[in-house]
């Protein structure tokens, strides 16, 4: 059964679709289609129409196997394309126009390019760019890199074309003879001058044994050829441009070159006739080279401060003139001052003098020693001596002995003060009693003195010990031990030994005598210093007297 739709009032209003004025069919699919292109040209180009990126140009001797499009690369990495290949110039170089992307800068002035082959499966060629050292000033935008810096490969219809029917033919005999050596059996005389490793063999065989020494000869010869780019940029160029300067120059004149070759000649024949100097010579050298090479570095160092002196001396310098000429007077009053009128004579004067005090100083050092064991006596016996407390017992003072001495010397100033006619005495009230004391017979006269005394003695402190304890001249006193003050020779002695002495005989006291006569010829520590010190006494000393 059919289906019957009620009209309603929007049908009514409804617009036949012939009648209608919106956007047609065919323009919505033109702009799709527009669209779809542009986005399949962005996603392949990757390029936004009328913007360019970075441009370079280069001048290249041969540049027909560039095309536009062909890529440049930096260490095998695509980093842009060529845009173009024109003329450069009247001559037959050609300006190759590329493209670079952000990756590939900076590029410096010291880049270089070459045109190199692409593998097989790619096909073509490409441009090989180097960016140059980062210490090189860098390119703008449009900068053109110099033929200097480029290079092309050489194909090999070039290298045929080079060759003509002679050439070929030479190159024919060199390369059949070059075979021919190779396949050589060397004859015993041949064999004779050869180094013993290669006798009886080939050139083709002793040429592969020298194979074992090529490694460390191409690792020389590399270092050499490092060593030829120079430490600067275009040190090589200049080497090249500098060598070809000295050829034009021996080219002007050919009778100095025939010289040159002719000397050379003779200098080569000179160095062949010293072969074994000139070998040992150069084993030599690889030392002598390191030396001066450590010699260069100091001296390299040294350079800076010197420098640096050599600017701060120039004002110094400046006015050295003027400070000569300002010292004529002074050296003019020197030279009056250095006459014979003047400090000459003075020193004339004063020459036996300086010979004296020469003659001093040198008795000054056998004199110095003794003073030493005297200064050391003192300081290790005599004074820590002094410091002792002697005990008395109730007659103790209680303070060093040194200071009891310089008590004594003050109640004798006190007791023998001047206050009569008679002079400075020192008064002692004797007493008597009915007891008596000998000191016995004196060491002088040899007379026996008797005292009398009011109470009986009670002794002597220290003890008599009955001789004299033995004298050492040789033993210093500085090793001596400290004497023991409040030790057992420091009791009270006997009271016989006090009031009775011992009688000395008759060769006891000639003993003595003999014994004050033999001191008196010597000198006291005293007189033998001021004799020391007295500069004219060896002038003033009767012969024969000692010293």
């Amino acid at each position: 059964m059919p289906l019957f739709r009620r009209q309603s009032a929007e049908d009514a209003h409804r617009i036949p679709r012939k009648d209608r004025t919106g956007v047609s069919p065919v323009k919505a699919g033109a702009v799709l289609i527009v669209a779809a292109l542009l986005i399949t040209y962005f996603g392949f180009t990757k390029h936004i129409p009328f913007t360019h990126g970075y441009r370079l140009n280069a001048v290249f001797q041969n540049a027909v196997n560039i095309k536009s499009g062909s890529p440049v690369r930096i260490a095998g990495v695509n980093v842009g394309k060529v845009m173009g290949v024109d003329k450069a110039g009247g001559g037959d170089a050609s300006e190759v126009k590329m493209e670079l992307s952000n990756k590939a800068l900076p590029i410096h002035k010291d880049a270089t390019m070459k045109i190199r082959p692409r593998i097989f499966l790619e096909g073509n060629f490409f441009v090989d760019l180097h960016p140059g050292t980062p210490s090189s000033p860098t390119l703008s935008d449009g900068d053109t890199i110099p033929l200097t810096q480029t290079a092309a490969p050489v194909q090999l219809d070039e290298v045929l074309t080079a060759l003509q029917s002679d050439s070929r033919t030479d190159l024919q005999d060199l390369l059949r003879s070059y075979g021919e050596a190779l396949k050589h059996q060397p004859t015993a005389a041949e064999d004779a001058s050869q180094d013993p490793e290669v006798r009886g063999k080939d050139a083709a065989r002793a040429l592969n044994l020298s194979l074992r020494y090529s490694g460390p000869a191409l690792r020389d010869v590399s270092i050499v050829n490092q060593a030829l780019l120079g430490t600067q940029a275009h040190d090589l160029s200049k080497l090249v441009d500098s060598f070809g300067k000295v050829a034009g120059a021996l080219d002007t004149n050919e009778g100095a070159l025939q010289g040159l070759i002719t000397n050379l000649n003779i200098t080569t024949g000179a160095f062949a006739a010293q072969s074994g100097n000139l070998s040992a010579t150069i084993r030599l050298l690889a030392p002598t080279l390191r030396n001066a090479n450590r010699a260069f570095a100091a001296l390299n160092a040294a350079f800076p401060p010197t420098r640096a002196f050599a600017h701060d001396i120039l004002p110094g310098v400046r006015q050295t003139a003027a400070t000569i000429n300002a010292s004529f007077p002074w050296i003019a009053q020197t030279r009056a001052l250095l006459g014979p009128n003047e400090l000459r004579g003075l020193a004339r004067q004063l020459q036996p003098t300086t010979a004296k005090l020469a003659n001093l100083t040198d008795q000054t050092i056998t004199l110095l020693p003794q003073i030493d064991l005297i200064d050391r006596c003192l300081t290790n016996v005599v004074l820590p001596t002094g410091d002792i407390k002697i005990n008395d017992g109730s007659l103790s003072s209680g303070v060093e002995n040194y200071k009891e001495f310089w008590y004594t010397m003050v109640s004798l100033a006190g007791e023998g003060q001047n206050f009569d006619g008679n002079g400075m005495y020192v008064r002692f009230q004797p007493g008597g009693g009915s007891d008596t004391v000998s000191t016995g017979r004196t060491t002088f006269g040899g007379d026996q003195l008797f005292g009398n005394a009011i109470a009986k003695p009670l002794g002597t402190r220290p003890h008599f010990p009955g001789h004299r304890p033995p004298y050492k001249p040789t033993v210093p006193c500085a090793t001596q031990q400290l004497p023991d003050l409040n030790g057992p020779a420091a009791n009270i002695g006997p009271v016989e030994s006090s009031i009775r002495s011992q009688p000395q005989t008759t060769a006891a006291l000639a003993a003595a005598a003999a014994t004050r006569a033999s001191r008196s010829g010597q000198r006291s520590v005293a007189e033998q210093l001021v004799a020391r010190l007295n500069p004219f006494a060896a002038a003033t000393k009767p012969r024969g007297a000692r010293p």
